[in-house]
């Protein structure tokens, strides 16, 4: 940590650039104190880390239930310096007694007080919940930033995200999803945006970086991010995906491939239709290919056209292949209003712009021209091409 309480009850802050002369001489004369717990802490000053405080050995603090790497110090120590340079009045290791809780920076800002929490190893889901909800009782608004090693990009626009990596995810005034990371060893804020899981862990996303001496805070608080969807390069990832992920089934894709060969389906020749992407497909682990498979059988694969569907039975169909484990929704404590269901909403309204259904009320669609199955791979790839060119400007705005 970066702070301590000295014999006096003052805080001592290690952000202010000292010399190491001068710590010395203060190491010798003065007492430290973890402010959270009150036990003797002893200031580090080696060569190969960042001056900072450590509990000494044998003591137990219930704030420090993580170790803090040299990454997370450098980071959140560069943060707090970026936020002062700006004149924004913060304070760093803020122990706020009335919550018991300690974000790596606290600051005003906009008539509103900030927790910025730079979080750079895993922690458990209740504790983020926890940290997060306690924040907002009292008052403070939780700003979670990840540091950027935990985002791995696989290739132009294709990242790696654990689930972990997704409860960073908020919500800006443009209702546009975003999560931000930073890189102390690159000085740079990345912020991915139009984040489309094309399976559990990958997903495409547009990347936006900004070097820390180049950016304030409002670009990080309401970053403005661009939507531009690159569909053939989606459906190449699907079908990539789709490959891969069949030729090493787990107990979960050996039930699902059951399923479907039971209703004459084949994996290799599923519409088009089936496989999109919609903005909060993130909501849902199970990749979009295999919900949205759920949706036809559920729901499409026995309709004929004129015939009406009933959203709250659709949700009904929905909520039962959640319960049997066939479907997986994933946790988002930033976005805790946000449920599942609302991406099987967006994808109707996307069947519907697709002239694949028409809406005839607040819960009721009826089908227009239904689902095609393809019955050869070159009708397959006829009916991807038709797809495409027809629908590439509504595909090119998801």
């Amino acid at each position: 940590m970066l702070t301590a309480r000295t014999k006096s009850g003052t805080i001592f802050s290690l952000s202010n650039k000292y010399e190491k002369e001068n710590l010395l001489i203060l190491r010798n004369q003065e007492e430290f104190f973890c402010p959270v717990c009150g036990e003797a802490v002893s200031l580090k000053l080696g060569n190969q880390r960042i001056y900072h405080f450590a509990h000494r050995s044998g003591t137990v603090c219930s704030d420090f239930h993580e170790s803090e790497s040299l990454y997370h110090i450098k980071g959140k120590l560069q943060l707090f310096q970026w936020l002062h340079i700006q004149g924004i009045p913060a304070e760093l290791e803020y122990y706020d007694s009335m919550i018991g809780q300690r974000p790596d920076i606290m600051f005003d800002f906009g008539g509103n007080r900030y927790a910025l929490e730079y979080q750079c190893s895993p922690i458990p889901e209740e504790v983020f919940i926890k940290r997060t909800e306690s924040y907002i009782q009292h008052h403070y608004i939780p700003l979670w930033i990840l540091g950027s090693k935990h985002v791995k990009a696989k290739r132009s626009n294709v990242f790696s995200l654990s689930n972990f990596d997704y409860f960073f995810l908020r919500k800006i005034t443009s209702r546009q999803l975003v999560l931000p990371s930073y890189c102390p060893e690159e000085k740079r804020f990345h912020i991915l945006s139009s984040i489309q899981p094309f399976s559990i862990k990958n997903a495409t996303a547009n990347h936006q970086q900004f070097s820390i001496h180049k950016t304030g805070i409002e670009e990080i608080l309401e970053p403005r991010v661009f939507n531009s969807f690159n569909y053939p390069k989606w459906a190449n990832e699907i079908e990539k995906f789709t490959i891969n992920w069949s030729l090493h089934p787990s107990p979960d894709v050996n039930r699902f491939l059951r399923e479907i060969y039971n209703h004459n389906l084949n994996l290799y020749l599923l519409p088009p239709e089936i496989g999109l992407p919609v903005s909060h497909s993130l909501l849902i682990q199970t990749p979009p290919i295999i919900w949205q498979t759920y949706l036809y059988l559920d729901v499409f694969q026995n309709k004929s056209p004129h015939s009406l569907i009933d959203l709250k039975g659709v949700e009904k169909a929905f909520n039962k292949r959640a319960k049997l484990n066939e479907l997986f929704l994933r946790k988002l404590p930033q976005l805790p209003n946000e449920p599942p269901f609302i991406a099987v909403r967006e994808y109707f309204q996307l069947l519907e712009t697709l002239d694949i259904i028409i809406k005839r009320g607040e819960f009721m669609y009826q089908v227009q021209t239904g689902f095609i199955i393809p019955t050869s791979n070159r009708e397959k790839e006829e009916r991807k091409q038709e797809f495409y060119q027809k629908n590439r400007t509504i595909l090119g705005k998801i």
